[in-house]
Order: structure tokens, then C-alpha cells, then sequence
């Protein structure tokens, strides 16, 4: 498989450098860092480390997301991996999210940090109680089978793009999930390890970026079942 990563960051020159140490080379075809209005040395870092950098000028997790996968297009990759750029997330386990689409055919396989291993304090109450509200309500509406809403997944890039993503903020990961049940793709989870992040989550890590996290995942799946 013609494997890329799409790592979103913003102001992370600390953490990056560690996690594209980690990426296991010899699976992945590009490394996409998609700089999201950084005012540090991110996009430098990542260009020393012999990523493709690019510019997405309007903050936005989604925003950064969606910029690289315009960016892919052109490329047409098998697969994306997402993967954020704080060091949470174990790079090195990227096969574990490969294997159920190499192996089983899955389409889109999430990264699950509730069945793997937590560093202590890695996986604040905050995110553990929104994961297990989002999670429940996409089981009910939709028969989702999800723990979590990790942003380390993978997912066929064919059917990444079909599915047509729009949310440019926090709501992007449970959007690809629901989005996905909705279009019948085959899904898997796998346990991945997680840990602290290198610095302050910017969601997670102040209270105000809690509510205004939380707030988009709910209207998100507000929005899609409404629709459907």
C-alpha cells in the first residue's frame, strides 16, 4: 500500500521533531505537516526532518485536515494516516492501524486510547467523559462500534475523499466517523498506547477549550441526525 501521514500543527516545534522520528519509515510513502497558522518554527523543523510542509493560514484542526488531504489528491495514496503532532500518540504502532485494512479490508480503522495503554494523567476526565457521550450516541443512532474518538486513525484515501469532510474545527474526527457509518465503510479499532503531550493540550488543556471542544462535537452529531 502507498501509505502518507497528515500530521496537523500548530506551534508544536518541541513535539514534532519527536514524532517524526518515530513514524516508521519503511511503510510510509510522504509525511504531510500541514502548519496551522504557527508563529514558531514548526514548518522549519518539519522541512529539516524531510516532511512536505504545508500552509493552512486559517487555525482549524479540521481546517489543517482538509488542507492536506486537497494537497493529496494529486498524489493519490492508498491510505492517510492521521496523527497529531504533540507526541501523545505512539507513531511507532502506525502498523496496528494498517493491518486491519491490509488484512480484513477495512476501510477506516480508529485508534482506540480507552482499550490501549495510558500514561497516567494522559487522557484527561474531560476527554474520557465527551469520548464516552459521543461514542454511546453514534452506537445508538448509527450502530457504531467505537471507544473513541483518537485522532491517530487511517483511513482508505478513496473513500476519504468521497465521503465529502467539511468540518474545518474540533468536530472533524466524530464527522469522518459518523460520516463513515452513514456511507456503510467497513470500520475497525485497534488499541493504540498514549501518553502526556509535549506542552498544553489547546483543547484539552484550558477550560475554556473544553467547552468550545465539546460544544462542536455534540452539534456535529446533532447536525448529521438531524439530517439523516
Amino acid at each position: 500500500m502507498r501509505v502518507a501521514v497528515v500530521i496537523p500543527a500548530r506551534n508544536e516545534e518541541a513535539s514534532l521533531p519527536l514524532v517524526l522520528e518515530a513514524i516508521p519509515a519503511d511503510l510510509v510513502d510522504e509525511v504531510v505537516v500541514v502548519d496551522n497558522a504557527s508563529t514558531d518554527r514548526t514548518a522549519e523543523v518539519a522541512r529539516a526532518r524531510g516532511a512536505s510542509v504545508l500552509v493552512e493560514p486559517r487555525p482549524g484542526y479540521g481546517a489543517a485536515c482538509l488542507r492536506g488531504v486537497e494537497y493529496l489528491k494529486a498524489r493519490q495514496p492508498d491510505v492517510v494516516v492521521f496523527l497529531d503532532a504533540d507526541f501523545s500518540d505512539h507513531a511507532e504502532e502506525l502498523p496496528r492501524l494498517l493491518d486491519p485494512i491490509a488484512r480484513d479490508g477495512a476501510d477506516l480503522v480508529i485508534g482506540s486510547r480507552v482499550r490501549g495503554h495510558r500514561e497516567r494523567g494522559a487522557l484527561l476526565p474531560q476527554a474520557r467523559a465527551g469520548n464516552w457521550l459521543a461514542t454511546r450516541l453514534m452506537r445508538l443512532f448509527y450502530g457504531g462500534r467505537f471507544t473513541d474518538l483518537g485522532p491517530f486513525r487511517s483511513i482508505r484515501f478513496g473513500p476519504l475523499v468521497d465521503l465529502g469532510m467539511a468540518d474545518r474545527g474540533f468536530g472533524w474526527t466524530v464527522e469522518m466517523q459518523v460520516k463513515a457509518l452513514q456511507a456503510g465503510l467497513r470500520t475497525a479499532e485497534v488499541p493504540v498506547s498514549y501518553r502526556r503531550r509535549v506542552g498544553v493540550s489547546k483543547i484539552t488543556g484550558t477550560v475554556s477549550g473544553t467547552i468550545r471542544a465539546g460544544a462542536r462535537i455534540l452539534w456535529t452529531l446533532a447536525r448529521h441526525l438531524v439530517r439523516k
